[in-house]
């Protein structure tokens, strides 16, 4: 059965950040992830993780000054050398907390454009490397522009052609994240394109479309979804990245059901 992932940043909002695993694990989660880690002591994390047995599935690298709207800097040419700093605070929040994925953020820019396009190969490359050797996966995530605009990596084949080639010159650890909201949204189709792209995916998020809540709550059946990653042999973790409507807790009737058949 699918295992999911609590997404801190946006799930138990009702506590405080570091309160929230405490939180999660009570709602019956054995996973966690978030957006950003990097305003709480790695050390502080790590020891909720221990305290209430969850394991921190996947974060993002620094992406910029994201309150000034910078969403990533790896398609950035002339922001090589933050990116290189990104990966080491990260791979050090990563090997703190045993977190084994990790995030690569691309940017704002314009896909077709030559410059951008070698700089985020460029960027996967190295990140790749310096993750390799601690055996941490580096992901890269398509978005969709109406969520992101001007988001550079905005479709899910191309991403996977990019995953492809780079794993064919030895980046064996580049993987790709699957969210199911921004694939619905970018080309719909999404079960099928799960199942032909599974041996790429390294991990799967999942909300509600269009409105980014509680999975069940729009255009797609979600529980079939999760059936269909069960059917297919997924064994990976399932990231709950949505904005609950109403708290958190009052949220959790779709989670019941996988709950009660891990637990």
């Amino acid at each position: 059965m699918p295992r999911f992932a609590a997404n801190l940043t946006l799930m138990f909002t009702e506590h405080p950040f570091l309160d929230r695993f405490a939180a999660a694990a009570q709602a019956g989660f054995s996973a966690v992830e978030c957006l950003f880690p990097y305003a709480e002591a790695p050390g502080a994390i790590a020891a909720r993780l221990a305290e209430h047995r969850l394991e921190l599935a996947l974060f993002n690298m620094p992406p910029g000054d994201w309150a000034a709207g910078e969403r990533g800097l790896a398609a950035l040419p002339d922001r090589f050398a933050q990116v290189t700093t990104g990966v080491e605070a990260a791979l050090a929040y990563a090997l703190a907390t045993g977190t084994r994925r990790l995030h690569l953020m691309a940017g704002l820019a314009d896909r077709r454009d030559a410059a951008a396009s070698g700089a985020y190969r460029r960027a996967l490359r190295h990140a790749a490397g310096r993750l390799a050797p601690h055996d941490i996966d580096l992901l890269i995530e398509p978005i969709n522009r109406r969520s992101m605009p001007g988001y550079f990596l905005d479709d899910v084949e191309a991403a996977a052609d990019l995953v492809r080639e780079l794993q064919g010159e030895g980046l064996a650890n580049l993987r790709l994240q699957f969210d199911v909201f921004h694939a619905q949204i970018l080309h719909g189709d999404v079960t099928t394109r799960l199942a032909r792209l599974l041996p790429l995916i390294g991990h799967v998020q999942v909300a509600g479309v269009p409105a980014r809540n509680e999975p069940g709550t729009g255009e797609l059946d979600d529980g079939f979804v999760f059936s269909e990653l069960d059917r297919l042999g997924y064994d990976g973790l399932v990231g709950c990245e949505y904005n609950p409507r109403a708290g958190t807790l009052a949220g959790l009737g779709w989670f019941a059901p996988w709950r009660d058949a891990t637990g």
